[in-house]
């Protein structure tokens, strides 16, 4: 991934809250075809990836021939449209952009079929998604027989991710008064871009 300096981050724990906080990951592999791509909800554990495909997915013999892989999670990201430059009514001399948030992790995946290992990662990543509702739903709320027949669909995923890259692109290369019309005009509708916009990576 192309990345300036001025929009390089590289703090762990603040790649794997975006992570989290966004875990439908693509992930993408490169076979004699060519690339593939296919979009996941991923858990993150230390520096594994985990994640689980439909038996059927014919991404699963890409990843087999052992190949790296790469996951792109985006994070919050807008248009920027010049008018929030004070450089706008200054110079004129301003385009527009899109300012993003994303992290790219590669590594070695390998494909997990035992059945104990996929019922870990659902309930997991069920456990996951559900913990901020009130009433959250379990996967043992389903009946057993039913829970069996879906595990037998699908194949398992773990990635060691030897590589993590982050990309905190909000105008940090901007001067500071269009820093702060960015974090104005973003703070409402995207308040992570406006909190790196106004300095607070």
């Amino acid at each position: 991934m192309y990345c300036p300096p001025a929009f390089a981050e590289d703090r762990p724990e603040i790649l794997a809250a975006l992570i989290r906080a966004n875990p439908l990951g693509l992930l993408i592999t490169a076979g004699a075809s060519g690339p593939t791509a296919n979009a996941l909800p991923f858990e993150l554990i230390g520096k594994t990836l985990r994640a689980h495909l439909a038996r059927a997915n014919p991404q699963l013999a890409e990843i087999e021939a052992g190949n790296p892989v790469l996951v792109v999670f985006q994070g919050e990201q807008s248009y920027v449209t010049p008018s929030w430059y004070a450089t706008k009514r200054q110079t004129g001399k301003v385009v527009p952009t899109w300012n993003y948030l994303m992290v790219q992790a590669r590594g070695t995946a390998r494909l997990m079929a035992d059945a104990d290992w996929l019922r870990t990662q659902i309930d997991a990543l069920t456990d996951q998604m559900e913990s901020d509702r009130p009433e959250p739903w379990a996967v043992s709320d389903a009946p057993e027989t039913f829970v069996a027949s879906q595990l037998r669909g699908i194949v398992g995923l773990e990635i060691e991710v030897s590589e993590m890259q982050g990309k905190w692109k909000a105008g940090q290369n901007r001067i500071e008064a269009d820093r702060a019309g960015l974090a104005a005009a973003l703070a409402s509708s995207h308040p992570a871009l406006a909190a790196v916009a106004s300095g607070a990576k």
